[in-house]
């Protein structure tokens, strides 16, 4: 999943910098994405990495991605994409607000990632939450997100009871089964 760009810094070395910045600054932050998908298990390849943080925290991390050489190509309230001009590496951050941002980072694991680099991840349910709002909102790409949710089910073991009800909230209960592997009618 490594791979350096022409700017001279691998993708570990940004992820190294960005959880370093949010580290020295305390504050809360978690992988989510296709690296949150490749810490439980399953890879996808992909040059963008994608981080959650606290709404209070935006200005400080697009400054420090500002200050690596990205451009900040959008920036909304709830999140920030930002893009190196020499070799198209992106960071995509997302922001919460106070009640959401305790719920997910209460239950944020820490795991390995480029074999030294312990780095905080987003649950499975939480990042099967975010997909599913994804896929809700955004039909384009939904038979990807609801590809990765499959392949999250395979390799976590995860809370189905929560994960249905996280399918019924977004209307997409119809994908359930499908995602679950049952195909007999059994629920």
């Amino acid at each position: 999943m490594e791979e350096t760009g022409k700017v001279g810094m691998a993708i570990r070395d940004i992820f190294r910098a960005v959880s370093e910045m949010f580290e020295r600054e305390k504050a809360d932050y978690a992988v989510i994405g296709a690296f949150a998908l490749y810490a439980y298990g399953y890879v996808r390849a992909t040059k963008d990495m994608d981080f959650v943080t606290r709404i209070g925290f935006q200005k400080k991390a697009v400054a420090f991605l500002e200050s690596l050489g990205f451009q900040t190509v959008h920036c909304s309230e709830a999140f920030s994409n930002h893009v190196h001009p020499i070799g198209s590496m992106r960071v995509d951050v997302m922001y919460l607000e106070k009640g959401t941002a305790d719920i997910i980072f209460k239950d944020v694991r820490k795991r390995v990632l480029f074999e030294n680099i312990k780095i905080p991840v987003v649950s499975p349910e939480h990042l099967i939450a975010m997909k599913l709002f994804a896929a809700k909102h955004n039909r384009e790409r939904r038979l990807k997100d609801l590809a990765d949710i499959k392949e999250i089910f395979a390799a976590v073991n995860i809370d189905k009871v929560t994960i249905r009800n996280y399918f019924r909230r977004y209307g997409l209960e119809a994908y359930y089964k499908d995602i679950e592997g049952k195909t007999d009618g059994s629920r």
